[in-house]
């Protein structure tokens, strides 16, 4: 069975009453929704608590599930959303993704923007300053562009993924990451321009 498959075989064994059903998807994802909840919460015993209480909103809600997206697509908009719940209850904003908070499975927003020769003090230099830019780029941007480029280049969601779960067409949400890539690059650029400069 494919993961989507395997997700509704359990989804409809927990409607059908089996609670063991439910743990089996919540060890499944652990993981993967403490990651998405740590880029908007920072505190590790808040990520905790805003992670379990997605869960349970995710296990009150199932009912209402009816495989017209991936489960995992469902699952991240409910953690989003307690997320946010969770900031605006205690009156804090949406923080921007940081780079120092990523881990071995996180991807990069660009690959490209790496210098490839890290080992000397300049590059290093660089690439610590490349860091903070895109930080400041990506807090920078209007929510739905900061929310559409985390979802494709950290959490790796397709085009569609990302349309359902931010509710909008998938030509909307290309030309969030476009704007958003737009952006980012531009910040990037004077820096790119001085590192190619330094390596000559």
């Amino acid at each position: 069975m494919s993961d989507v498959e395997t997700d509704q075989y359990l989804v409809e064994r927990t409607q059908a009453g089996d609670k063991h059903a439910f743990e089996l998807l919540v060890t499944r994802y652990q993981g993967r929704l403490s990651r998405l909840i740590a880029r908007f919460v920072r505190d590790p015993a808040e990520q905790e608590e805003v992670t379990q209480d997605a869960f349970i909103r995710a296990y009150r809600a199932l009912a209402t599930f009816r495989g017209d997206s991936a489960f995992y697509t469902w699952l991240y908009r409910i953690a989003i959303n307690t997320a946010k719940n969770h900031l605006a209850a205690s009156g804090r904003r949406i923080p921007s993704t940081s780079y120092r908070q990523q881990g071995e499975d996180d991807e990069p927003v660009d690959d490209a923007l790496t210098p490839r020769d890290l080992g000397t003090p300049e590059s290093l230099l660089l690439s610590k300053e490349m860091a903070e830019t895109v930080n400041q780029a990506i807090d920078s941007l209007p929510e739905d562009l900061r929310t559409a480029i985390q979802m494709r280049e950290i959490e790796g969601l397709s085009y569609e993924e990302i349309a359902g779960v931010m509710d909008c067409p998938i030509g909307t949400v290309r030309s969030r990451i476009f704007r958003a890539r737009e952006a980012i690059a531009g910040k990037l650029r004077p820096l790119l321009d001085l590192g190619s400069r330094q390596r000559w």
